[in-house]
């Protein structure tokens, strides 16, 4: 285990166990996978851009079961890592700039239509 890993899992037990040390560490691969994506210069990511980054990841490693793998991590909402990203700041594994609130992950997309249906067309995308 690396030093992250050890502090993912203290924080994990800090915060009741209320999502898994997997949901934290997807939270990791995510910023990761943004980065990349945005041609990995090292930059703020904000949170509507991290939760494009988490639903693009999540259906390209779990497809059509990426809302129930999130589910079972007990991650239901684009406000939940929000939760995630806050704590892992209140633990100083990530940061923040002063613009940077909690509210910016609410309601950005439900979970059904991002992942479930959003599979789903990339399927019938692939039959024409």
């Amino acid at each position: 285990m690396t030093d992250k890993d050890d502090r993912i899992l203290a924080l994990v037990r800090k915060h009741e166990r209320r999502f898994t040390a997997e949901a934290y560490a997807f939270v990791f691969e995510a910023l990761d996978f943004t980065l990349r994506k945005r041609g990995g210069v090292r930059r703020h990511i904000s949170g509507p851009e991290i939760m494009e980054g988490v639903r693009q990841l999540a259906l390209e490693t779990f497809g059509f079961l990426a809302r129930d793998v999130l589910r079972r991590w007990g991650v239901r909402s684009t406000e939940d890592f929000g939760e995630i990203v806050f704590h892992l700041i209140g633990d100083d594994l990530l940061q923040k700039t002063a613009d940077d609130r909690k509210e910016d992950f609410v309601d950005l997309y439900d979970f059904q239509e991002a992942f479930d249906v959003s599979f789903e067309q990339g399927l019938h995308a692939v039959d024409l």
